[in-house]
């Protein structure tokens, strides 16, 4: 029988440690690597966000950019709903309203009453028909220059507002549409009521 001799014990016992802490550094090298990795990718997680988050911004400063009448917000509303009546009361100042109507038809009214039967032809002309197309003008030129003075101050509003905010193009072009169309009405209207256009027929 062989005997081990204290060098070979020696000897054995050292390797089997050695062989230990080569895999303690091993275990240890592994979980470092595994702990490096798992921040790596929090870090890449993290950056993406944060990358995602920048792209939506630039997004909506780039849409803001270019819609500067979506960043006006409801002030354009009532911009735009002038534009319309400015227009739609230039057109009944050449069309006439029921208003104008009935007023005109009240003065030929009181024409009527007024005007005696042994009045002269130009007299009761004058009293019953004059007056009324007199009135019917005078209405129509009320409404031109309401919807003169709208257009105007829908135009002028932005020189007025928060500086950098556009006007949106059909605001524009609709209070453009009034305010010729009430200008063309109230030049009507004073020829009409000054006997320039469609006068009195003579009675001589």
């Amino acid at each position: 029988m062989g005997t081990k001799t204290a060098d070979e014990t020696g000897a054995t016992t050292g390797a089997e440690a050695t062989t230990d802490e080569e895999k303690v550094s091993v275990t240890k090298s592994a979980d470092d690597a595994t702990e490096a990795d798992t921040e790596s990718a929090e870090d890449a997680r993290a950056d993406g966000t944060d990358a995602a988050l920048d792209a939506e911004d630039a997004e909506d400063d780039a849409d803001l950019a270019e819609d500067p009448a979506g960043a006006e917000g409801p002030s354009g509303v009532g911009q735009g709903a002038a534009a319309v009546v400015s227009a739609v009361l230039g057109l009944v100042s050449l069309t006439g309203g029921w208003i104008g109507t009935v007023a005109a038809a009240r003065e030929t009214l009181i024409g009527q009453l007024q005007t005696s039967s042994n009045a002269s032809v130009a007299t009761q002309v004058k009293e019953v028909y004059g007056d009324a197309w007199q009135t019917t003008a005078l209405w129509a030129g009320g409404f031109a220059l309401v919807a003169l003075i709208t257009g105007v101050v829908v135009i002028a509003r932005p020189a007025f507002g928060t500086p950098g905010r556009a006007q949106a193009p059909w605001i524009k072009s609709v209070a453009w549409a009034g305010i010729a169309l009430g200008a063309l009405g109230l030049l009507l209207a004073v020829l009409k009521y000054s006997d320039a256009l469609l006068g009195l027929p003579s009675t001589g």
